[in-house]
């Protein structure tokens, strides 16, 4: 290819890559200036500065409800999908069985499934259970989700660790909890906070789950969705949907960063390694 031919190429993807995030980010754009818009209508010009939409939300009793209920079902399942997912990480890492690469498939099968389908499917389950449907529904169903993105970033966490440093420490009479909690743990903790980061975030955002397996305590996606029906509240909303997106962000960049000191560390042993 010529340098005319690269240039181009390299303009007409820049090109593409500036009309992708407008397409994708500007109507996100909109929610802070609406949560900050001074009318009760969705709509352009507008009318000026408040802040009252944001005061609504401390005091509406119903929206506190379902941000406890989330923030429960949230924690709930990233402790408990990242301890999933460490396991399954750490045995795909570590060890060879048979059906390995099946079962692995199988685990990550619910990253590729429609949310709906796996959302029916886990109503009519617990139904025919006799299971009524609670908060700790939603937890089951939004740790089937999880645990996946768990495992996916727990595996180049396990998967880069070198094994001399385990069997030194066996060598030197730690059991293998003791190797587990003082070894390896500290080793793939940034990974682990990243899968912790991670997977709140999901459940944090979930609405199909939430909406099928959820009884009378709403979480906050439903809430958000109930009140959808009210034009009068779609300012509030557009308040609430302006701190979710910054909270959101942030969590995502810490997951983020997490998981290259993650990466970074174990180049570092790595190299150290290849030293010695």
């Amino acid at each position: 290819m010529t340098r005319l031919g690269k240039y181009l190429s390299a303009r007409w993807l820049a090109v593409y890559a500036v009309v992708y995030m407008l397409f994708l980010y500007a109507p996100v754009v909109l929610l802070p200036l609406f949560a900050f818009n001074d009318a009760t209508i969705i709509s352009f010009p507008l009318t000026g500065f408040t802040t009252q939409w944001f005061t609504v939300l401390w005091e509406t009793e119903a929206l506190h409800a379902a941000v406890r209920n989330s923030a429960i079902v949230a924690i709930s399942t990233a402790v408990l999908s990242t301890t999933l997912g460490a396991c399954a990480a750490r045995a795909a890492a570590r060890y060879k069985f048979p059906g390995k690469r099946p079962v692995m498939g199988f685990i990550m099968l619910p990253l590729v499934l429609p949310e709906i389908i796996v959302a029916v499917s886990l109503l009519v389950l617990l139904m025919q259970l006799g299971m009524s449907l609670s908060l700790w529904t939603v937890i089951l169903g939004h740790i089937l989700i999880c645990t996946p993105f768990s495992i996916a970033i727990l595996s180049s966490a396990f998967q880069g660790l070198d094994n001399s440093l385990e069997e030194a420490s066996f060598d030197l009479g730690e059991t293998r909890w003791g190797t587990f909690r003082r070894v390896i743990l500290p080793l793939v903790m940034p990974g682990v906070v990243s899968s912790l980061l991670i997977c709140f975030t999901i459940s944090l955002d979930e609405f199909i789950i939430a909406f099928f397996l959820t009884g009378t305590d709403v979480t906050l996606p439903v809430y958000i969705w109930s009140q959808l029906r009210f034009p009068t509240k779609l300012p509030s909303v557009m308040a609430l949907g302006t701190i979710l997106l910054a909270l959101s962000v942030i969590l995502l960049i810490m997951a983020e960063w997490f998981r290259r000191r993650s990466a970074k560390k174990q180049g570092i042993e790595a190299s150290a390694g290849g030293f010695m």
